[in-house]
């Protein structure tokens, strides 16, 4: 079987829909990290102080297990939309539940992004000049291995861009969200991002060897 997460995506689909229960495990286990970090994206400020997103995480994973044999795909592509729509119809689940008891702060502050914002490829443009090795793992569709490389940062480098890059927020926000100056949360975000590049470097070198 190839190396590459496409390939074993796609292999252990097969295996799963097989019967296989170690694939499947296997299959659920690659994803987390992905899920997790779209999670964050659906989870707006006011909603942070209610909901976890390992809620959201959770609940997504429990009914992808359940729900496994509607799925009708065979890419990794496939798979990580259907993901993306479970948990998107969960976060409007929850945006829902709280709206019965804060309307009137809900519609003020919950925006909920487009869900091909909600994705990591929200990252495809974070440097400039020439190619980065985000946007050429995008290019191939390796999202999986942008979000394990995000999962790999430490707390403030993720939490920087997540804040910054995936829910798309100021400067300003990101500093007052993080309870930091804003130069403070730039030379955070250049170093998170400078962390970033050469975790995907690593990880690019390591699928061409």
């Amino acid at each position: 079987m190839s190396d590459s997460h496409d390939a074993t995506i796609a292999g252990l689909l097969t295996r799963a829909r097989e019967g296989d229960a170690d694939a499947r495990d296997r299959l659920f286990t690659m994803c987390r990290n992905y899920v997790n970090i779209v999670a964050r994206t659906h989870v707006e400020s006011w909603l942070q102080a209610k909901v976890d997103a390992s809620d959201l995480v959770q609940q997504t994973l429990l009914e992808a297990h359940r729900d496994f044999r509607r799925f009708q795909g065979a890419t990794e592509g496939e798979w990580l939309a259907w993901l993306r729509q479970i948990l998107s119809h969960n976060a409007s689940d929850f945006i829902r539940q709280y709206y019965k008891t804060a309307k009137r702060a809900a519609r003020r502050e919950v925006v909920l992004g487009n869900p091909d914002h909600s994705s990591v490829m929200g990252l495809a443009n974070v440097s400039d000049g020439g190619e980065s090795p985000s946007q050429q793992l995008l290019r191939k569709e390796r999202e999986l291995q942008l979000a394990d490389a995000i999962a790999g940062l430490t707390p403030d480098h993720r939490e920087v861009i997540i804040l910054r890059n995936l829910q798309r927020l100021p400067f300003e926000d990101v500093a007052q969200r993080m309870g930091r100056s804003r130069p403070a949360v730039q030379m955070l975000w250049m170093r998170a991002i400078q962390k970033l590049q050469e975790a995907l470097d690593g990880g690019l070198s390591h699928a061409d060897g």
